[in-house]
């Protein structure tokens, strides 16, 4: 089992919605969500969240259709934790994020959050459901 901090992270075109974990003991809990488009800073925030948190790996969704097919966003999340793994010299997993999102939506329900709130909130608990399906089969990291 990888020790230390870990960043999920739920990439998107727009927004990035980041999660902290501690695998050793199970627990991931929503962050933030990064609003911008632009890739430095994108890389800036996640700068940050690195040295704030001493991370010490990073969990990235890997979307894909229900059949388990790529599409163009699953080409740039590779490529997004290519980059996190070239920049940061960490070790980077992809996990399936398929469903993530209906996760995400019922655990806010669950917890009372709605409407706009919930929209607000929903990139960084999909990121906390990465994470959380990560502890449970970690895999090898890329690179």
């Amino acid at each position: 089992m990888h020790k230390g901090t870990v960043l999920g992270l739920d990439f998107g075109e727009k927004r990035i919605g980041v999660a902290i974990g501690e695998p050793e003991v199970g627990i991931a809990t929503p962050l933030e969500t990064i609003r911008s488009e632009v890739n430095d800073v994108r890389f800036a925030a996640i700068g940050k969240l690195v040295e704030e948190w001493k991370v010490t790996g990073f969990v990235v969704g890997l979307p894909c259709h229900m059949d388990g097919g790529e599409h163009q966003l699953t080409a740039l999340s590779r490529k997004f934790a290519q980059r996190l793994h070239g920049r940061y010299k960490l070790p980077v997993w992809l996990v399936d994020e398929r469903l993530t999102s209906v996760i995400a939506e019922g655990l806010l329900e669950e917890a009372g959050v709605y409407g706009r709130r919930q929209k607000e909130m929903l990139d960084q608990v999909a990121a906390q459901a990465i994470l959380m399906g990560w502890f449970e089969q970690p895999g090898e990291p890329i690179g």
